[in-house]
């Protein structure tokens, strides 16, 4: 079992998607797929894309509006004009 498999799904999905901020492919003020299709692109449930879409809020990187969805707060790379 490799160091990659060890630990939870929505971590690993969260962590993907931080790095899709960061790298500026999405942007702030970008909305995230909702919930069933983050999962499909990630290939989990919905229900760990939920909780992955959790721990992004707790990160401080997204901000979920309730009946609009969830999107991003942050700017991605440093220095990057937006």
């Amino acid at each position: 079992m490799s160091e990659e498999s060890i630990g939870y799904v929505y971590m690993r999905v969260a962590d993907q998607v931080e790095a899709e901020i960061r790298s500026g492919r999405l942007p702030k003020g970008a909305r995230l797929p909702n919930e069933r299709d983050m999962g499909a692109q990630y290939g989990v449930a919905p229900g760990t894309a939920r909780r992955a879409v959790q721990e992004l809020r707790d990160r401080g990187l997204v901000v979920t509006l309730p009946n609009k969805g969830s999107f991003v707060i942050v700017d991605g790379p440093a220095g990057a004009n937006s």
